[in-house]
């Protein structure tokens, strides 16, 4: 049984099949997951600046996984002493599972502090409906303001704040200031009159990529107009304005919180050890103490053998990789094939920021503007898992080279269904 269908249990789950038939074993492998795709977070950014079709970054299981039993649920809780563990649905009661071998992969959600009014009035870009209700608030906040005689009203629709300054939020808020001048030139706006607000309590954007590239970004990100402050984050938010840690009151309709991640919550009830909100493993993947529970992704503070004494990140690149080691070991332990710890080598970082513009380090070899997004662009289109969103998302690529970005409000997701209790499934704070 394997929890969880992002890159670590996705890789798992395609992988061991392709093990297990080439054994010619009838092992049933059953896939619990409330959703009944993959998503290829990536390119979430690209979706919420209206760049990319979320059709296009969610991979169907049942065309990708034909060979697994897919259980379409909310794993809730589960006994490792009985080795069975119970599923809700919106369909079903409460149903109880067994398993022989279990894999632990359900992920991360946002990680959130104890701000004033963070949870109720911020938005985090870990799924579809979150990616999807940014696009929207994006412009039906500018739509509002076209319309809206009280100046300092219309200031406040057109200030967004983005809160994280590691690659996911920079990419998001370039994408999101690329939608907004598309919106400004049709609309016949001054794109100066649209505020973008990135805040950090790092010193240097992107410390992933390095200073040189990091400082290449700053003067990007600058250059089209978006205010970043470091060394600062949020004292509280409300519904029409936040406060900085500086004690600058900044009016705003809109605030993304893109800060990081930790476990998902069904690692809390495991009573299980924990590193930082995800399950303690060994280099194997395996859980000390339970010789028969394989843990990766975000889920899991996989040691770094390159980097003794570190966990590897809760990267993509990491998970998709684990995900291969999970379904090695696992039928390992079913008497197919021997086990291997997990090693990995670094391949780098690619970063999309919006127009003409990207930097990456592929084998360290640090790249920025045109080179640097043709890499970017080729690689993701490459780790997508599935030919047909492949296709679809190159020539998305192609199109928009040539065309401008659809400025059509559907109204899809509403408010409450991209809250991060809806959306992530992380429990409200009493």
């Amino acid at each position: 049984m394997i929890v969880g269908s992002g890159f670590a249990g996705f890789t798992c789950a395609q992988r061991l099949c392709r093990i297990l038939a080439a054994a010619g074993s009838d092992t049933e492998v059953l896939l619990v997951t409330p959703t009944d795709y993959m998503l290829y977070t990536p390119l979430l950014p690209d979706v919420a600046g209206g760049l990319i079709d979320p059709r296009y970054v969610a991979i169907p299981l049942a065309d990708s996984l034909p060979r697994v039993r897919l259980v379409v649920a909310t794993a809730d809780s589960v006994d490792l002493a009985n080795q069975t563990i119970t599923v809700t649905s919106e369909h079903h009661e409460p149903r109880t599972l067994s398993w022989d071998r279990l894999v632990l992969a359900p992920g991360s959600v946002t990680r959130l502090f104890d701000v004033p009014g963070l949870a109720e009035h911020a938005r985090g870009l870990k799924t579809v409906a979150e990616a999807l209700y940014l696009r929207e608030q994006l412009l039906h906040q500018l739509e509002l303001a076209d319309h809206e005689e009280d100046p300092e009203m219309r200031r406040a629709r057109r200030t967004f704040v983005v809160v994280g300054a590691s690659y996911a939020g920079t990419e998001l808020i370039a994408q999101m200031r690329a939608f907004a001048d598309a919106y400004a030139d049709r609309r016949g706006l001054d794109r100066t009159d649209i505020r973008f607000l990135l805040l950090d309590l790092a010193e240097q954007v992107m410390p992933e990529v390095g200073e040189k590239l990091g400082d290449k970004v700053l003067a990007v990100l600058r250059d089209r107009g978006i205010d970043i402050r470091l060394k600062t984050s949020l004292r509280e938010l409300s519904d029409d304005r936040v406060v900085l840690t500086d004690g600058t009151v900044v009016p705003t309709y809109t605030v993304a919180w893109v800060t990081g991640v930790t476990g998902a919550p069904l690692l809390q009830t495991l009573g299980l050890p924990l590193e930082r909100g995800r399950l303690v493993v060994d280099e194997y993947l395996t859980v000390p103490g339970f010789a028969h529970v394989f843990a990766g992704g975000d889920a899991a503070a996989v040691p770094d053998l390159t980097q003794p004494g570190k966990v590897t990140p809760p990267t993509a690149q990491h998970a998709g990789r684990q995900g291969k080691i999970l379904a090695r070991n696992v039928a390992a332990s079913l008497g197919f094939g021997s086990r291997a710890p997990y090693r990995h080598k670094d391949m780098g970082l690619v970063v999309d920021l919006g127009p003409g513009f990207a930097v990456a380090n592929p084998l360290g070899v640090p790249l920025s503007g045109l080179p640097a997004k043709a890499v970017t662009r080729a690689y993701h289109t490459w780790a997508v898992p599935r030919a047909l969103n492949r296709w679809a998302i190159t020539l998305t690529y192609l199109t928009n080279a040539v065309t401008q970005r659809p400025l059509t409000r559907l109204g899809l997701v509403s408010r409450e269904e991209a809250s991060f209790g809806a959306s992530e499934g992380i429990p409200s704070r009493q």
